[in-house]
Protein backbone atom coordinates (compact mmCIF):
# COMPACT_ATOMS: atom_id res chain seq x y z
CA UNK A 1 0.00 0.00 0.00
CA UNK A 2 1.09 3.42 -0.55
CA UNK A 3 0.22 6.69 0.71
CA UNK A 4 -0.23 8.40 -2.82
CA UNK A 5 -1.52 8.73 -6.27
CA UNK A 6 0.99 8.45 -9.27
CA UNK A 7 0.72 9.98 -12.66
CA UNK A 8 2.91 8.43 -15.21
CA UNK A 9 3.36 10.81 -18.01
CA UNK A 10 5.68 11.97 -21.10
CA UNK A 11 7.21 15.33 -20.37
CA UNK A 12 5.54 18.26 -21.72
CA UNK A 13 8.14 20.11 -20.85
CA UNK A 14 11.31 18.04 -22.72
CA UNK A 15 9.29 18.55 -26.01
CA UNK A 16 6.96 16.10 -24.96
CA UNK A 17 9.49 12.92 -24.73
CA UNK A 18 7.80 9.98 -25.37
CA UNK A 19 10.06 7.42 -24.88
CA UNK A 20 10.47 7.72 -21.25
CA UNK A 21 7.94 8.21 -18.45
CA UNK A 22 7.80 10.28 -15.13
CA UNK A 23 6.46 9.53 -12.45
CA UNK A 24 4.46 11.81 -10.30
CA UNK A 25 3.24 11.70 -6.63
CA UNK A 26 0.41 13.27 -4.99
CA UNK A 27 -1.15 13.11 -1.82
CA UNK A 28 -4.77 11.90 -1.46
CA UNK A 29 -7.25 14.86 -0.61
CA UNK A 30 -9.33 12.37 1.59
CA UNK A 31 -6.09 12.01 3.69
CA UNK A 32 -6.67 16.37 4.47
CA UNK A 33 -10.13 16.57 4.47
CA UNK A 34 -13.18 14.71 5.01
CA UNK A 35 -14.94 15.81 1.78
CA UNK A 36 -13.70 15.83 -1.02
CA UNK A 37 -14.21 19.43 -3.36
CA UNK A 38 -16.27 19.68 -6.38
CA UNK A 39 -15.29 21.40 -9.29
CA UNK A 40 -17.74 22.94 -11.41
CA UNK A 41 -17.69 22.97 -15.44
CA UNK A 42 -17.54 26.96 -15.84
CA UNK A 43 -13.56 26.41 -13.74
CA UNK A 44 -13.09 24.34 -17.16
CA UNK A 45 -14.66 26.94 -19.59
CA UNK A 46 -12.31 29.40 -18.05
CA UNK A 47 -9.24 27.28 -18.12
CA UNK A 48 -9.94 26.68 -22.01
CA UNK A 49 -10.32 30.35 -22.43
CA UNK A 50 -7.30 30.98 -21.18
CA UNK A 51 -5.87 28.37 -23.64
CA UNK A 52 -6.87 30.03 -26.51
CA UNK A 53 -5.62 33.28 -25.48
CA UNK A 54 -2.71 33.02 -23.66
CA UNK A 55 0.81 31.09 -24.70
CA UNK A 56 1.98 29.98 -21.05
CA UNK A 57 -1.67 28.13 -20.51
CA UNK A 58 -1.48 24.94 -22.64
CA UNK A 59 -3.32 21.29 -23.09
CA UNK A 60 -1.24 18.53 -23.69
CA UNK A 61 -2.22 14.80 -23.96
CA UNK A 62 0.29 12.63 -22.49
CA UNK A 63 -0.92 10.60 -19.26
CA UNK A 64 -0.50 6.59 -19.37
CA UNK A 65 -1.11 5.48 -16.25
CA UNK A 66 -2.84 6.39 -12.91
CA UNK A 67 -2.22 4.53 -9.62
CA UNK A 68 -4.02 4.58 -6.31
CA UNK A 69 -2.92 4.63 -3.23
CA UNK A 70 -3.76 1.06 -2.55
CA UNK A 71 -1.64 0.49 -6.10
CA UNK A 72 -5.35 0.22 -8.05
CA UNK A 73 -4.44 1.09 -11.64
CA UNK A 74 -7.61 3.31 -13.09
CA UNK A 75 -9.06 3.87 -16.28
CA UNK A 76 -6.79 6.85 -17.72
CA UNK A 77 -9.91 8.48 -19.55
CA UNK A 78 -11.90 10.71 -16.86
CA UNK A 79 -8.46 12.10 -15.18
CA UNK A 80 -6.67 15.64 -16.08
CA UNK A 81 -4.02 16.52 -13.82
CA UNK A 82 -3.12 20.23 -13.97
CA UNK A 83 0.15 21.49 -13.12
CA UNK A 84 0.60 25.00 -12.98
CA UNK A 85 3.15 27.83 -11.29
CA UNK A 86 2.33 31.39 -10.14
CA UNK A 87 5.14 34.47 -10.69
CA UNK A 88 6.18 33.92 -7.08
CA UNK A 89 7.12 30.79 -7.78
CA UNK A 90 4.77 28.41 -6.19
CA UNK A 91 3.90 24.94 -7.43
CA UNK A 92 0.25 23.79 -7.82
CA UNK A 93 -0.71 19.89 -9.06
CA UNK A 94 -4.04 18.78 -9.25
CA UNK A 95 -5.20 15.34 -10.22
CA UNK A 96 -8.94 15.86 -11.14
CA UNK A 97 -11.72 13.28 -11.75
CA UNK A 98 -14.37 14.16 -14.28
CA UNK A 99 -18.11 12.75 -12.65
CA UNK A 100 -19.35 12.15 -15.95
CA UNK A 101 -16.59 10.71 -18.18
CA UNK A 102 -18.65 11.19 -21.77
CA UNK A 103 -20.17 14.62 -20.88
CA UNK A 104 -18.24 18.07 -21.79
CA UNK A 105 -19.99 20.12 -19.23
CA UNK A 106 -19.67 17.33 -16.13
CA UNK A 107 -18.47 18.33 -12.30
CA UNK A 108 -15.32 16.75 -11.16
CA UNK A 109 -13.96 15.93 -8.20
CA UNK A 110 -10.29 17.46 -6.76
CA UNK A 111 -8.44 13.65 -5.65
CA UNK A 112 -4.93 14.67 -4.79
CA UNK A 113 -2.40 17.40 -4.70
CA UNK A 114 1.13 18.61 -4.54
CA UNK A 115 3.19 19.89 -3.08
CA UNK A 116 2.45 19.15 0.71
CA UNK A 117 3.11 22.93 1.54
CA UNK A 118 -0.06 23.34 -0.40
CA UNK A 119 -1.91 20.46 1.23
CA UNK A 120 -0.93 22.09 4.85
CA UNK A 121 -2.63 24.95 3.47
CA UNK A 122 -5.46 22.99 2.71
CA UNK A 123 -6.04 21.59 5.51
CA UNK A 124 -5.97 24.46 7.70
CA UNK A 125 -8.33 26.87 5.99
CA UNK A 126 -9.97 24.24 4.02
CA UNK A 127 -12.57 25.64 1.52
CA UNK A 128 -11.28 29.35 1.87
CA UNK A 129 -7.87 28.24 0.51
CA UNK A 130 -9.02 25.43 -2.30
CA UNK A 131 -11.23 28.60 -4.00
CA UNK A 132 -8.64 31.08 -3.37
CA UNK A 133 -6.72 28.03 -5.59
CA UNK A 134 -9.17 27.61 -8.36
CA UNK A 135 -9.13 31.40 -8.66
CA UNK A 136 -5.17 31.84 -8.92
CA UNK A 137 -4.68 28.94 -11.39
CA UNK A 138 -7.50 31.04 -13.86
CA UNK A 139 -5.34 34.58 -12.96
CA UNK A 140 -3.12 34.65 -16.17
CA UNK A 141 -1.40 37.87 -15.03
CA UNK A 142 -0.33 35.81 -11.95
CA UNK A 143 0.65 32.10 -13.43
CA UNK A 144 4.43 31.71 -14.76
CA UNK A 145 2.69 28.54 -16.50
CA UNK A 146 -0.07 26.14 -16.64
CA UNK A 147 -0.36 23.01 -18.12
CA UNK A 148 -3.16 20.90 -18.54
CA UNK A 149 -2.42 17.16 -18.77
CA UNK A 150 -5.05 14.65 -20.50
CA UNK A 151 -4.88 10.98 -21.24
CA UNK A 152 -3.17 9.39 -24.06
CA UNK A 153 -5.00 6.29 -25.91
CA UNK A 154 -5.14 3.25 -23.59
CA UNK A 155 -3.19 3.29 -19.97
CA UNK A 156 -0.15 1.37 -20.16
CA UNK A 157 -1.80 -1.24 -17.93
CA UNK A 158 -4.74 -1.45 -20.44
CA UNK A 159 -2.65 -2.00 -23.25
CA UNK A 160 -0.51 -4.87 -21.23
CA UNK A 161 -3.80 -6.39 -20.38
CA UNK A 162 -4.83 -6.40 -24.17
CA UNK A 163 -0.86 -7.89 -25.20
CA UNK A 164 -1.12 -10.41 -22.56
CA UNK A 165 -5.18 -11.51 -24.23
CA UNK A 166 -3.90 -11.77 -27.56
CA UNK A 167 -0.65 -13.78 -26.63
CA UNK A 168 -3.03 -16.68 -24.76
CA UNK A 169 -5.14 -16.17 -28.06
CA UNK A 170 -1.90 -16.47 -30.10
CA UNK A 171 -1.20 -19.52 -27.52
CA UNK A 172 -4.23 -21.25 -28.28
CA UNK A 173 -4.04 -20.97 -32.29
CA UNK A 174 -0.59 -22.95 -32.38
CA UNK A 175 -2.28 -25.27 -30.36
CA UNK A 176 -4.64 -26.25 -32.14
CA UNK A 177 -2.50 -26.09 -35.41
CA UNK A 178 -0.58 -28.54 -33.53
CA UNK A 179 -3.19 -30.76 -33.15
CA UNK A 180 -4.34 -30.65 -36.72
CA UNK A 181 -1.17 -31.93 -37.77
CA UNK A 182 -1.47 -34.82 -35.46
CA UNK A 183 -3.18 -38.03 -37.44
CA UNK A 184 -5.67 -40.23 -35.25
CA UNK A 185 -5.03 -43.74 -35.05
CA UNK A 186 -6.92 -44.75 -38.43
CA UNK A 187 -4.81 -42.39 -40.08
CA UNK A 188 -7.62 -39.49 -40.75
CA UNK A 189 -6.46 -36.12 -39.92
CA UNK A 190 -9.59 -35.46 -37.97
CA UNK A 191 -11.89 -37.95 -36.82
CA UNK A 192 -15.57 -37.43 -38.00
CA UNK A 193 -18.75 -37.74 -36.62
CA UNK A 194 -20.84 -37.83 -39.47
CA UNK A 195 -23.87 -40.27 -40.09
CA UNK A 196 -22.40 -43.70 -41.57
CA UNK A 197 -23.67 -46.14 -44.82
CA UNK A 198 -25.02 -48.79 -42.84
CA UNK A 199 -23.95 -51.12 -46.26
CA UNK A 200 -20.48 -49.62 -46.94
CA UNK A 201 -19.85 -46.96 -43.90
CA UNK A 202 -19.12 -44.07 -46.02
CA UNK A 203 -20.76 -41.01 -44.99
CA UNK A 204 -24.11 -40.16 -45.47
CA UNK A 205 -25.19 -36.48 -47.18
CA UNK A 206 -28.02 -34.32 -46.68
CA UNK A 207 -30.30 -34.15 -49.88
CA UNK A 208 -32.58 -31.62 -49.83
CA UNK A 209 -35.89 -33.70 -51.46
CA UNK A 210 -39.80 -34.66 -50.24
CA UNK A 211 -38.70 -38.07 -50.20
CA UNK A 212 -35.07 -38.92 -49.14
CA UNK A 213 -33.41 -37.78 -46.75
CA UNK A 214 -29.62 -38.88 -46.88
CA UNK A 215 -27.59 -40.74 -49.71
CA UNK A 216 -24.36 -42.37 -49.51
CA UNK A 217 -21.54 -40.82 -51.83
CA UNK A 218 -20.05 -43.98 -52.19
CA UNK A 219 -23.18 -46.58 -53.11
CA UNK A 220 -25.47 -44.74 -53.62
CA UNK A 221 -27.92 -46.02 -50.52
CA UNK A 222 -30.72 -43.86 -49.77
CA UNK A 223 -31.96 -43.38 -45.97
CA UNK A 224 -36.08 -41.98 -46.43
CA UNK A 225 -37.15 -39.61 -43.86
Amino acid sequence: MSNFFSVFTYTPWDNLNTKFLTEVKLLPLKNIIKTLPLIEPGFFDDLLSNMYNFKHYSWVECIKRIVGPDNEDYDIKPWNFIWGMDYKGRMIQFLIQKVEEESKDSQAILVALAPPELAKLFEQYKKGAILRTLSLLNSPKKMKFLMVLAPKGKSIAEEQQLLKINKQDLDRLKSINTLKQIPNIKGQWFPTFDVKCPICSGPLTQVYSPKVGLVCQRCGFKKVK
